[in-house]
């Protein structure tokens, strides 16, 4: 059955791949990126060529996650055009790499300004249509990083990822009642396919950043060579975009809590499978069972 999803994020990486696995799968998708007439333009030109090369329904929709103005516009856009929306996945994130100690806590709150509030802007925006609809999914990007390995030098993204997700798991027992699904997605370290590090921030002040080359020189160069071993045949990018076509298509009720996409296998799966039925059992001890699958209504 086709929905309507809207995807944050999407002018590259994840969301791109995301969008437009979601419109093969004859899904209605908004890619919503900022800057679409500016230095995004050209990945908006690709979008709609790609949609009429296969025939599917894949828009755009200028959507900053920084701004709650352009968030509550953007939302508006797509209940005016659709009349509905099904599916939130909240994918826009911003990754920054250097010395935890080299980042100023300006520098700190941005990154958490893109890949947490970004989020609960959006909720704020859409929540207010999924609750009165009573169904739908919100569906979070999230990291193995969370709950897996994690090598140094990222600790701002680490952070502002494990606070996503813990956004995610108090929204998905607060929004079952409503009928509205949660699932997390979490992907492993991908060295290949996105351009996560390539655009990555980095701290401005270069003095701390001479102390910790002293020592730790060449520190990103070995840790992405070894994750790049770690990758064995076969794993691509795309098996995330694979991953979130599953858990859009299956119904209602029967979505999975969190999907791990982890080829190199970081752990991560192995602390979230324990972390997920300690947090089960504990609702279920308190009588608050129902709030771990969403209510389903005929």
């Amino acid at each position: 059955m086709s929905t309507t999803v809207l995807i944050t994020g999407a002018s590259s990486g994840f969301g791109a791949l995301s969008a437009r696995a979601l419109a093969r799968a004859g899904h209605t998708v908004y890619a919503a990126m900022r800057a679409t007439t500016g230095r995004n333009a050209e990945r908006v030109a690709d979008a709609a060529a790609y949609a009429k090369e296969h025939g599917v329904d894949l828009r755009t929709v200028e959507l900053d996650v920084l701004s709650q103005e352009s968030v509550d516009a953007a939302v508006a856009t797509v209940l005016a055009e659709t009349g509905a929306i099904d599916v939130v996945v909240h994918n826009a994130g911003h990754m920054v790499l250097g010395p935890a100690e080299a980042f100023t806590p300006q520098e700190l709150a941005a990154v958490y300004d893109t890949n947490v509030l970004g989020s609960q802007r959006l909720n704020r925006a859409v929540l207010p249509h999924l609750r009165e609809r009573g169904r739908g999914l919100l569906l979070w990007i999230g990291s193995s990083s969370t709950r897996g390995g994690t090598p140094p030098y990222l600790a701002p993204y680490f952070a502002a990822k494990a606070a996503a997700d813990a956004l995610a798991v108090s929204y998905a027992a607060e929004l079952a009642r409503f009928g509205i699904e949660t699932t997390i997605v979490v992907p492993g370290a991908f060295t290949s396919g996105t351009r996560h590090f390539a655009n990555a921030g980095h701290p401005a002040e270069t003095a701390v950043l001479a102390a910790y080359d002293e020592r730790y020189g060449g520190l990103m160069e070995q840790v992405g060579a070894r994750l790049a071993e770690l990758q064995p045949p076969g794993a691509d990018v795309s098996m995330v975009a694979d991953a979130v076509v599953a858990v859009v298509g299956a119904p209602h009720g029967t979505r999975p809590f969190r999907v791990h996409v982890d080829p190199a296998d970081d752990g991560s799966a192995e602390v979230s499978e324990v972390a997920d039925r300690v947090r089960a059992r504990f609702l279920t001890r308190i009588g608050l069972d129902d709030l771990l699958g969403p209510r389903v209504t005929a």
